[in-house]
């Protein structure tokens, strides 16, 4: 029986016999020469689909398993990280780069933290989001690491996630200056890594220990 095959970054899809593939795209911002290149890829290999997907990718529906790596070779980009257990993705809304509304700058933080957690192994999947202000166009709340531009720095929200048992984050933090903010979701990040059981998610990880235990583990008033 066919199953996800991990290592092309390839899903299984409903027909048990072809394959989703989504090419990773940093902050979901792309040029109009990759979108040539990944509709001239889809017309060439007959994908059934092209999908704007919730990770901010362009999923490419319906390859055989036997076109996977001409795909992968003729797009010349990176697989998105849409399965095992790793920083799957980190969501980021326009920020002070092209909003209006922005107070803080969502496409240059949430960048950084693509460029040092997309596919990072871990106990279970991790989502991040990152959010230029109050409006939380990246789903914030309900990522295990979600932050929120405010007028004074960044609100960090931990241990959310959507699923069966959706699960509202914790605020644990209401003025983080981007200075800091790295070397505290790095801290997250590790407590969790070294101290999750295999496939509990951050949140779960919180509720077992107790919110406040997290906050102490994670020495959150050293970064305030």
């Amino acid at each position: 029986m066919k199953k996800d095959l991990l290592e092309k970054g390839a899903i299984l899809q409903r027909d048990k016999e072809t394959y989703s593939i989504a090419p990773h795209l940093t902050a979901g911002i792309v040029t109009p020469e990759v979108l040539r290149t990944i509709a001239d890829v889809a017309e060439k290999y007959n994908a059934a689909a092209v999908k704007v997907t919730g990770a901010q990718r362009i999923a490419l529906v319906g390859l055989k398993q036997e076109d996977l790596d001409s795909v992968w070779k003729d797009l010349d980009m990176d697989p998105g990280a849409a399965i095992g257990l790793c920083v799957r993705s980190i969501k980021i809304c326009p920020g002070t780069t092209f909003c209006k509304r922005g107070l803080q700058d969502s496409v240059a933080v949430g960048s950084k933290l693509d460029s040092l957690y997309h596919g990072k192994e871990l106990p279970n999947k991790l989502k991040i989001g990152v959010s230029g202000c109050p409006n939380s166009c990246a789903d914030s709340a309900f990522k295990d690491i979600g932050l929120i531009g405010g007028g004074k720095g960044w609100m960090l929200y931990v241990g959310g996630k959507g699923g069966a048992k959706p699960r509202i984050a914790d605020r644990i933090a209401l003025s983080v200056s981007e200075e800091k903010i790295y070397d505290l979701i790095e801290k997250v990040i590790q407590v969790y890594s070294e101290n999750a059981g295999t496939r509990e998610r951050l949140g779960d990880y919180i509720d077992r220990l107790g919110l406040e235990a997290f906050k102490e583990q994670i020495d959150i008033n050293s970064y305030l």
